[in-house]
């Protein structure tokens, strides 16, 4: 675990970098990314890079088009830390293990907004504790296979289905999507979470609970 301080200062380095920055980390996406290695170059490596810096893995500063020494080391603590072979190289099994365990630029807005939506009125730890359902429905067989399609799953989210979904989210949403992309994960790896005030679908309730933070209980 980093420290309080240097956490702090990640967050908002990565804050403004979103702010800032036009460059379409996401264009990749539209196909199959490429195979990376020391020297390569072009769209997959901005992407490769953001991913690894929304997980703490990649401490430079400024996202480039260049697979340099700093990216390599990156992917080599990723892989050793997913059971990957430890060669600094960014091809399939790679990009798999990353894309289940991270998030380009847009996937992140998306997450910041599903975590704004649906838990703006709890605490920090609550919040951090919505997007680590997110992120373990995206691990899960059981669901959707991309970021987007776990949010926007039919009937999974009040917030999609009223509209709030489309809010902005604030910078306290960014910020608790990044811990949990970090790993922190207040709900112990629940799946789901309800309201015990108003929820009234027996089936939740049928479900293994876990922990309550703030309003929401978090199940299995």
């Amino acid at each position: 675990m980093i420290n309080n301080q240097i956490y702090k200062y990640s967050i908002s380095i990565i804050l403004a970098f979103m702010m800032t920055v036009a460059m379409p980390l996401q264009a990749a996406n539209a196909v199959a990314p490429a195979t990376l290695s020391y020297g390569s170059q072009g769209p997959d490596v901005p992407d490769l890079q953001f991913r690894l810096k929304t997980m703490g893995y990649f401490d430079n500063t400024a996202i480039t088009t260049f697979y340099g020494k700093m990216t390599e080391d990156a992917v080599r603590k990723f892989q050793a830390d997913y059971g990957l072979k430890e060669d600094g190289v960014t091809g399939k099994k790679t990009w798999t293990e990353l894309k289940k365990a991270s998030v380009n630029q847009e996937e992140l807005d998306l997450l910041a907004r599903i975590i704004y939506a649906e838990a703006r009125g709890e605490s920090y730890k609550g919040q951090v504790a919505v997007a680590a359902v997110v992120l373990n429905r995206l691990a899960s067989d059981q669901f959707p296979k991309t970021l987007k399609g776990v949010i926007e799953q039919s009937g999974a989210f009040t917030a999609v289905d009223d509209g709030q979904y489309y809010l902005k989210p604030n910078a306290t949403a960014y910020k608790a999507a990044l811990e949990a992309l970090e790993g922190n994960d207040p709900t112990q790896g629940a799946l789901y979470y309800f309201n015990p005030k108003t929820a009234t679908s027996q089936w939740i309730w049928s479900r293994k609970q876990i922990v309550q933070i703030g309003n929401h209980i978090f199940a299995e």
